[in-house]
């Protein structure tokens, strides 16, 4: 008995021994590298969660814990990356969020794996959070060179979508300003059931052949705004798929690319109206298109694409500059069922649309051959009021170019 209590007591002992030099070893470490968050609302540095800015070192648990951290918490919260390289896997950033708002303080570079098989889907998704802002100097790498030739959705309709690298999922109240997002896998950012998302100043950037790399994509959002920003992709600058209202393009600067598209509208079915679009004050240079809006000529689903105005808009040496068509088919994958009859684009206005054209025609109007007694045409009903002075004439002989790749387009669900 008198041996089993110094047992006990010796066991005791050992126990408040390694307690106390486990929060001596945890005070030192903090002492040194200062706490990874200052209490709520505090700050939230990745760097003091063991992410190490290498460019080889997988952060991707130093990053979701410093998301677990800040959005369980009350007030303010901000995550920094610091300067440097950070290499992660796919990021999955969920709310609902406790505090007042959050912001993620982008100043390093987030490089995205070249491991395919670390995502399910996304690179950075980012859903059901209000007030989020992502701000800083800072780059999202998708690092796709090392990818694309992966991507088989030039030939197939089911192909295996590669990450897209920023998505917004039901979020509400999204601010992305002064960052920079390059060379994505596909979509650069794609939004999708947001309500109420400003990106500005931002830069989207990546060669102008690498495949589907879209430079901002939205569908089934409203109140979106996009400003003062610079594309150059390999896909569309901009697109805004079904179900888009509401939306602000000012100041933006497209090229190269493949302009600024409605659509594509029409390959799902149950897709919803596109509806209040202003594109103002934006340069397009050197793109393969314009100012586009094209839906399926085997389109699934009756929709109405209405209420879109463009603007104060200069196109240097690029094609297309102004082309509806409703006879889009990308690599002619199209089957016979479906009807380019069942959209409808209408109440479209044009308003001092300037500069050089790369193809003969300034204007293409590829409307749907059906008609029906309720409609004369599907083609839309058009203001105009484009100067006739202009850098070089609309019809200039054009300079040579190959066809532009079209791409499918399959849409976030």
């Amino acid at each position: 008995m008198a041996f089993r209590n110094v047992a006990m007591r010796v066991l005791l002992l050992l126990a408040v021994v390694s307690a106390t030099y486990a929060a001596k070893g945890k005070a030192e470490k903090e002492s040194a590298d200062g706490p990874a968050a200052s209490g709520p609302g505090g700050e939230y540095d990745i760097t003091k969660l063991g992410a190490k800015p290498d460019g080889t070192t997988d952060c991707t648990e130093a990053l979701e814990e410093a998301w677990a951290s800040a959005c369980g918490s009350t007030g303010n919260p901000t995550i920094i990356i610091p300067e440097g390289d950070f290499l992660t896997g796919a990021l999955n950033f969920t709310g609902p969020c406790k505090g007042d708002g959050l912001t993620i303080k982008l100043e390093g570079n987030l490089l995205a794996s070249n491991d395919l098989a670390k995502f399910k889907s996304n690179w950075i998704e980012i859903m059901r959070v209000k007030k989020l802002s992502i701000t800083g100097k800072g780059n999202i790498d998708g690092q796709g060179k090392a990818v694309w030739t992966k991507n088989s959705c030039q030939k197939n309709y089911n192909c295996k979508i590669l990450p897209n690298s920023l998505v917004l999922d039901f979020c509400d109240d999204v601010l992305i300003e002064g960052i920079s997002i390059i060379n994505s896998k596909f979509f650069h950012m794609n939004i999708f059931q947001c309500n109420g998302v400003t990106v500005k100043d931002v830069k989207v950037t990546a060669p102008g052949d690498s495949p589907n790399t879209d430079g901002i994509h939205m569908g089934d959002s409203s109140n979106v705004s996009i400003i003062d920003t610079t594309i150059g992709v390999g896909d569309d600058c901009i697109s805004m798929g079904p179900g888009t209202t509401k939306v602000n393009i000012s100041g933006v600067t497209c090229g190269p690319g493949h302009g600024i598209s409605i659509g594509s509208l029409g390959r799902y079915k149950d897709e919803k109206d596109v509806t209040d679009i202003t594109v103002k004050n934006c340069v397009l240079k050197g793109s393969s298109n314009g100012l586009r809006i094209k839906s399926y000529e085997d389109a699934k689903s009756p929709l109405i694409a209405s209420k879109i105005t463009y603007e104060n808009i200069k196109m240097e040496d690029s094609g297309n500059p102004i082309i509806i068509d409703q006879k889009y088919c990308p690599n002619k994958l199209c089957t016979s069922k479906g009807d380019a009859d069942r959209v409808t684009v209408k109440d479209v206005s044009f308003k001092n649309i300037t500069g050089t054209s790369s193809t003969p025609e300034a204007v293409s109007l590829l409307c749907s051959e059906k008609r029906s007694p309720a409609k004369a045409s599907q083609c839309p009903t058009s203001r105009s009021s484009t100067p006739a002075r202009t850098t070089r004439p609309w019809l200039s002989a054009p300079t040579p170019r190959s066809p532009p790749r079209e791409s499918t387009r399959p849409t976030h669900a």
